[in-house]
């Protein structure tokens, strides 16, 4: 008897073809797809026994169903959090360039925080609609980059504009963008630990 792995209809592609080339998701419906990936990456940290490490978090690796619930796919990079230390192959295969935290390119183990920094560069190419590795981010910018010295005083000109345009909230949701953006900004680029820089 043949095995055979069967998955959900994910009738709406991929999270990649939402924003690119032009995004066409409200910030609602963005708000709700980084709800439900931080839900999956808290559930295969926190509730899988033993941890997982899905190993490349990205717009391609994310399915949105028929109601736009989204669903991390792709897990073939996939590894299990080991508690105990042992030798990695520096050749191994980690994550994608622009996504993957820059000390996977010197080696290192995967870990739950280097996934937490793929999701931060997630949350922020949803916002600007930028991919973090378009040809503007070079010469020492990046997208963490580009999006911090907007903070404060201009974040709402590296907002998207299609979001802005699909969102017809009007006056009000222009007044209340900036805060919301600049919270959610504050939370996903704190420093843990480990220190991480932009690739």
């Amino acid at each position: 008897m043949r095995e055979s792995l069967v998955y959900e209809f994910i009738p709406n592609g991929s999270l990649h073809d939402w924003l690119h080339p032009t995004s066409r998701l409200s910030l609602l419906q963005i708000i709700h797809i980084l709800i439900d990936v931080a839900s999956a990456l808290d559930y295969i940290h926190n509730h899988c026994i033993p941890s997982i490490i899905h190993g490349d978090l990205k717009p391609s690796n994310i399915l949105l169903d028929v109601e736009m619930v989204a669903h991390v796919g792709d897990f073939g990079l996939a590894r299990i959090l080991r508690t105990t230390s042992y030798n990695n192959n520096s050749t191994e295969i980690r994550g994608t360039i622009g996504y993957a935290a820059s000390e996977y390119g010197l080696g290192n183990e995967m870990t739950s925080s280097g996934e937490v920094y793929s999701f931060r560069v997630l949350l922020l190419e949803m916002m600007t609609g930028k991919k973090p590795t378009d040809n503007i981010f070079s010469e020492g910018l990046s997208l963490h980059k580009f999006a911090f010295m907007a903070l404060h005083e201009h974040v709402t000109n590296v907002i998207d504009v299609n979001i802005l345009n699909i969102s017809q909230e009007g006056g009000v949701f222009k007044q209340n963008m900036e805060a919301n953006v600049e919270k959610m900004r504050n939370v996903c680029l704190q420093r843990s630990r480990v220190e991480y820089h932009a690739p």
